[in-house]
């Protein structure tokens, strides 16, 4: 199988500029799977869905989290867009991907040195969305930031979420030396205006990291998970690492 079709989210509001945005991640990510092609489509732009699941092939879903919506909601897009279900095999998030959780931990290490700081002196939040109906996104959430704190001695580390408690506009006392890494896989409303207004609204007095998923190594982190052909996980288990 040596076609692949990433599928992001979107913004529902404005869909253009996030399909092309995402067009853009799908050829630097194109680069790294020499022979295959890679195409791109959000589930906000019903037109370029449909465009994009002719054929068969593999779906990446550039979410931060799995369960419901890769197993039941993803398909039932899929398959309303005129997709071959028989033909498509739908892979596990890139939120799910041990590279991701792995490249957390870098970029956590990066920023700490980059502001001189020591880690023994420094507080971090991780800021993901969260959700109100199923445990799965907290979960993958709060085992990155064990693996964060499990690799450096943090002074104080927390999982603050946009959609559940804790929230992250309640979170105090990070003050300058304190770090927020957005748990998100693109730019999006959430990031340039939820998470600052909520740090704001907090008092957060520290440095707001682009989002994981702007990194650098997120087109060659997603061809691997690419190659590993990782299928979604066929019940609801709440994530787990392996």
């Amino acid at each position: 199988m040596t076609h692949a079709l990433i599928i992001a989210h979107g913004q529902p509001s404005d869909p253009a500029p996030a399909e092309a945005d995402l067009a853009v991640l799908a050829a630097k990510a194109a680069v790294h799977l020499p022979g295959w092609t890679v195409g791109s489509a959000t589930l906000a732009d019903e037109a370029s869905l449909a465009r994009a699941v002719t054929g068969g092939g593999v779906v990446f879903p550039l979410f931060m989290a799995g369960g419901w919506f890769t197993r039941i909601h993803l398909p039932s897009r899929l398959k309303g867009a005129g997709a071959d279900m028989a033909l498509w095999h739908v892979l596990e998030p890139l939120g799910c991907a041990p590279a991701l959780h792995d490249l957390a931990r870098v970029l956590v290490a990066e920023a700490v040195v980059a502001q001189g700081w020591d880690f023994t002196e420094t507080n971090l939040i991780l800021a993901a969305h969260g959700s109100g109906r199923s445990p799965v996104p907290s979960d993958i959430a709060r085992h990155v930031l064990a693996g964060i704190t499990a690799a450096f001695p943090l002074m104080r580390a927390e999982v603050a979420f946009i959609d559940q408690t804790p929230q992250l506009i309640h979170t105090q006392g990070f003050g300058p030396r304190s770090l927020c890494l957005p748990y998100f896989a693109a730019g999006g409303g959430h990031v340039t205006e939820d998470i600052p207004q909520a740090l704001a609204a907090s008092g957060f007095a520290g440095t707001l990291l682009p989002p994981v998923g702007a990194d650098l190594r997120i087109p060659a982190l997603i061809a691997q998970a690419i190659l590993s052909g990782q299928p979604v996980c066929a019940n609801e288990c709440r994530w787990r690492a392996a």
